[in-house]
């Protein structure tokens, strides 16, 4: 039997680590980051941007010819910083860190320089770019946007236990209204370089990694980040990172209150004209219940709840890499998830033939795995 590293494996996954794998954690991190700040792009059209950002159920917290500010109903700072630009084109990443002295440390140990922020945001930041080359901030000290009325979650009958009597539900079809930021996913050549970046700069650790079947002894392709918060619970990925031909943008999830929040906002943007990617269903690595949409510039986003709390005495699970791993329950992986439709099949020969020929971690072996993987 497969050794199993960790008294807590068993909690959350069927197999653990085996001897001498990856341990998903740094043994000295230089700082540890308490969440995710926001996300910033470039749009060519803030107009039409955030049309669709108010029927996925943002609010806007700030707006100007150049630039847009989406934010949920949690205090805090914006979750998606939005700016003019000529295309389409994910800019980066911001962290929040515990506080100012963390992003001075950081700035120190990175040979960099710790900046005031926007007066529109406030507080400082260290910029930093991962292997991949996004571009990453670490945050502190920001201005504290004040909590927004949030959207009830129903009240459920479950099997025997009735909480609900002599009521009927009518989920209203309406924008499932944007808690918070929940985590992003993000395709790398350089996935174990990027993935110990992370884990010694910033203090991340690892709930799940996934590997490709018949090549685990090559060590993970996909690994599911949390942030460290001690014995505070944090989301069972802030951040996920996968081995692939592109370093790029894959998609970034936000919670909603509740099942019926998700699905009947669904249903509003159906009706709003706007393409699901895959939805509804509930995840295996989070257990999120999950729909997925393409914003009129093609990028994915999630609305999600329900996800897993870990705090940091839980392990890494390890399983295979497989497109009908991704799912408990829901329909089949959609080709356009996997990016397999016809649309984008060019485009992705063409990312994967160009990969081989350059020095990083997508080998031809690995290729191979992606697309057994992708066909699983």
């Amino acid at each position: 039997m497969a050794h199993l590293v960790g008294a807590h494996n068993e909690l959350h996954s069927e197999h653990g680590a085996l001897k001498g794998e990856h341990s998903g954690r740094s043994t000295n991190p230089i700082i540890k980051v308490e969440d995710l700040a926001w996300l910033e792009f470039e749009k060519p059209d803030l107009v039409r941007a955030e049309a669709f950002a108010r029927a996925f159920g943002f609010q806007t917290a700030q707006h100007s010819p150049d630039e847009l500010h989406l934010r949920g109903t949690d205090p805090g700072a914006p979750a998606v910083i939005l700016r003019r630009g000529p295309r389409t084109r994910f800019c980066g990443i911001a962290f929040k860190a515990v506080d100012e002295i963390d992003v001075l440390r950081l700035a120190d140990k990175t040979g960099t320089t710790a900046v005031p922020l926007p007066e529109a945001l406030g507080g400082m930041a260290v910029q930093l770019t991962d292997p991949s080359g996004v571009s990453v901030r670490v945050v502190a000290g920001l201005h504290q946007l004040p909590g927004h009325p949030d959207q009830q979650p129903q009240v459920v009958n479950v099997g025997h236990d009735l909480s609900r009597i002599n009521a009927t539900q009518r989920p209203v079809r309406a924008p499932a209204r944007v808690q918070r930021l929940g985590h992003l996913v993000l395709q790398s050549n350089r996935y174990l370089r990027s993935l110990n970046w992370y884990l010694d700069h910033l203090g991340l650790i690892v709930s799940d990694f996934l590997y490709f079947a018949g090549q685990r002894q090559r060590g993970p392709t996909m690994s599911f980040i949390r942030c460290d918060r001690g014995s505070v619970p944090a989301d069972h990925h802030t951040l996920a990172i996968a081995l692939g031909p592109v370093n790029r943008y894959v998609h970034s999830a936000y919670q909603v209150c509740d099942l019926d929040a998700l699905a009947a906002g669904g249903e509003f943007l159906t009706e709003q004209g706007y393409f699901r990617s895959w939805g509804i269903g509930r995840h295996i690595q989070g257990s999120q219940l999950f729909d997925y949409w393409r914003d009129p510039d093609g990028f994915m986003v999630e609305h999600f709840t329900d996800g897993d709390m870990f705090d940091n005495t839980v392990e890494p699970g390890w399983a295979p890499f497989t497109a009908s791993g991704l799912a408990q329950w829901g329909p089949p992986v959609s080709k356009d998830f996997l990016g397999t439709n016809p649309k984008s099949a060019r485009h992705e020969a063409v990312s994967m033939l160009a990969a081989l020929r350059q020095d990083n971690e997508f080998d031809i072996r690995r290729l191979i795995g992606l697309l057994k993987a992708a066909g699983s």
